[in-house]
């Protein structure tokens, strides 16, 4: 069953039970107001007790019976006497009763008074054209009701209509994105109020897909850019050792040296691509970690890879909350690229004090037009792209530092090099 016909339905069920409830309470209380009228004139005329004894016949339409003390009929018109009658007539209620009975096939609404020493007189109206007047509030109402209903429904349908029009909007639009694949279509914004949101969250939500899609694009196409560059030249390198006999012993090394660089390359360019691929920084269980101890731990490292480079550390003792694995490839990327374009006798300082972590190498530094690019996948600036690597390493370390709600950024340091700075939400 579609909302529509739901929407449409509960509105008519509730308009239904809403004028039912009405129409039984303005019938009940017509049908009480009726009778209370001829119940007030039947007890008027039952006050006038001499005309009643002195006629003992038609009085203003009404007919008077006198019964005696045994609750016997005595005298006036004749009507069935029963036990109620006979009760008020012997002093057993000394109440007055009013009450329903059948005459002919008449409907009489009577009026019982006891009298004063015994016995009871009652006076009788035909009240059929009260039947009468209720069977047509019966009718009039059921019709009132029955129109509700439809007018109900038919309101119901058109207001659901009107009020799920967005929501259509969007089923269609997103049948359509699942069929053509193109995540780039809008759906019509406007108004206010849930659906009104609804349909900017839809629209938000197809951005983002949309920018996931092109960003994943994007990446497919530079990782097969990056890969190529390496496999030609690998294959060019095994080309040529095909025709080893026609090499000098040192031709052949350099190729063999060659082949083993490229492969080296490769390596690092397809770890970098599956942890990009992976995204697991957002993922990674967040424990609380000593960001110094993780420094100190990569500046050791970067000792060893960089013996021709001076590391100078200075760390505040620093804690974070955030995933071991990934904030030590984030360090580790930060004093590899510094080690890289420090070069042989140069110093890179590294400090770590109030949270922040500044990597600073005494290198050529980073051209203004390159230092908005350089934390974006496979970007080499023109100088770099005659060293190894495979230009992830920055980027990773952008991703790990939003993934933490932090920030890197790239400077120039004072008196030239390069100054790069990680900031982690702690």
């Amino acid at each position: 069953m579609s909302l529509r016909l739901r929407l449409t339905l509960v509105a008519a069920v509730v308009v239904a039970a809403v004028v039912a409830a009405a129409s039984v309470t303005t019938y009940f209380v017509m049908r009480h107001e009726l009778y209370s009228q001829v119940d007030s004139q039947l007890a008027q005329h039952a006050q006038d007790r001499n005309a009643v004894f002195r006629g003992l016949s038609e009085f203003s339409g009404d007919y008077v019976t006198l019964v005696n003390p045994q609750g016997a009929y005595a005298a006036g018109t004749s009507v069935p006497i029963d036990s109620q009658v006979r009760g008020v007539a012997r002093g057993a209620d000394e109440h007055t009763l009013f009450r329903n009975a059948t005459v002919q096939g008449l409907h009489i609404r009577q009026i019982v008074v006891p009298l004063a020493g015994g016995g009871a007189f009652i006076i009788s109206r035909v009240v059929n054209y009260i039947d009468h007047d209720l069977r047509r509030l019966r009718l009039i109402l059921l019709l009132v009701s029955l129109g509700g209903v439809g007018i109900a429904a038919l309101a119901g349908a058109l207001v659901s209509r009107a009020t799920l029009a967005p929501v259509r909007h969007l089923t269609e639009t997103a049948e359509r994105i699942a069929r053509t694949r193109d995540p780039s279509e809008r759906v019509p914004e406007g108004g206010r109020g849930e659906l009104a949101r609804l349909g900017g969250s839809f629209n938000t939500m197809l951005a983002a897909l949309d920018d996931a899609i092109e960003t994943q694009r994007r990446f497919v196409a530079d990782a097969s850019h990056e890969l190529r560059t390496p496999l030609t030249s690998i294959q060019t390198n095994i080309d040529v050792l095909k025709q080893q006999e026609r090499l000098s012993p040192e031709a052949r090394g350099k190729l063999y040296a060659d082949l083993q660089r490229e492969a080296h390359e490769m390596r690092a360019l397809i770890g970098g691509l599956l942890e990009l691929a992976r995204n697991e920084h957002a993922s990674a269980e967040r424990t609380e970690v000593q960001l110094d101890d993780v420094v100190e731990s990569a500046v050791d490292r970067a000792r060893a890879r960089y013996p021709e480079v001076s590391f100078e550390a200075n760390l505040e003792p620093t804690t974070v909350k955030g995933a071991p694995e990934p904030l030590e490839r984030a360090v580790w990327n930060l004093l590899e690229n510094a080690g890289k374009w420090g070069g042989a006798g140069s110093t890179v300082e590294v400090t770590l004090r109030e949270g922040e972590l500044r990597v600073r190498d005494h290198g050529p530094g980073i051209a203004p037009q390159d230092r908005e690019h350089v934390f974006d996948r496979f970007y080499r600036a023109t100088d770099a792209r005659s060293l190894p690597g495979s230009g992830l390493g920055l980027a990773i370390v952008r991703e790990v530092a939003e993934a933490h709600g932090g920030t890197v950024v790239a400077e120039e340091a004072p008196g030239g090099g390069a100054l790069l700075r990680l900031r982690l939400d702690s």
